[in-house]
């Protein structure tokens, strides 16, 4: 489909940074803008905030990018018809392996997905496309983590459309790999490839599928997030668009 965007309505195509964060919570946005220099709404159509603003002098844009592969894909895109480069979704995740806490931090370096739908739609034709990170991205990621000394995983995850899934599924995905699960790393990572755009995800877990847990709110997130935050930052700036 042609003639966006059409749900992020800003300006000037420079109020979307080269350098993207996206997340699914808004109220994440909501906080990951403060640690921007002069942020500033530059769209909200429909709940989709975007603010940019600066970051060591650099221009930074974050977004809401909504739940699932289809919100995430057309946020995604009309990021990338304004200008983005990199993006890194900052977004949450359930743990299915016992090494996994709530508060760790997941790197996905790989995500699966189920053929068809979203996916069948891209590609055209019904081959498994793969879906992996920029992998410079991710070395600047993990360096920076590993640097502040915060327990985090790099492995494969699985991303899937469905919040509630069959019975089997945590036996099927962790004996083909997959450490965590969440629902729009895959699309990412597919769209980055097929667009050229530098992309990759980081995950703090927020439940476990094998602990007893439960599940962590935007609020009990926060101290995780604004441990991050800056990191992720620091990441994006350290990483060159072309």
């Amino acid at each position: 489909m042609s003639g966006g965007p059409f749900h992020i309505r800003v300006s000037r195509r420079e109020d979307i940074a080269e350098r993207v964060i996206i997340a699914g919570d808004p109220a994440r946005v909501t906080l990951l803008k403060e640690f921007l220099e002069e942020p500033r709404l530059v769209s909200d159509l429909r709940g989709y905030y975007v603010y940019t603003g600066y970051y060591e002098n650099k221009p930074i844009t974050v977004a809401v990018h909504g739940v699932g592969s289809g919100s995430a894909a057309l946020i995604f895109e009309e990021l990338v018809m304004l200008g983005a480069k990199i993006i890194v979704r900052f977004g949450t995740c359930g743990a299915m392996v016992g090494e996994l806490d709530v508060g760790d931090v997941v790197i996905p370096a790989g995500a699966s997905y189920y053929s068809g739908g979203i996916f069948q739609q891209y590609i055209g034709e019904p081959v498994c496309q793969v879906a992996i990170p920029d992998i410079g991205l991710v070395e600047n990621l993990i360096s920076e983590i590993r640097a502040a000394g915060i327990k985090y995983l790099a492995a494969p995850i699985i991303s899937c459309d469905a919040f509630y899934t069959e019975h089997d599924f945590l036996r099927k995905w962790v004996s083909r790999g997959a450490v965590a699960v969440d629902m729009e790393t895959a699309v990412l990572y597919v769209l980055g490839l097929l667009k050229k755009v530098k992309v990759a995800s980081v995950l703090i877990v927020s439940n476990s599928l094998v602990k007893d847990t439960g599940f962590l709110t935007a609020r009990e997130l926060e101290v995780y997030v604004r441990r991050l935050a800056p990191l992720i930052l620091r990441s994006l700036v350290k990483t060159s668009p072309s």
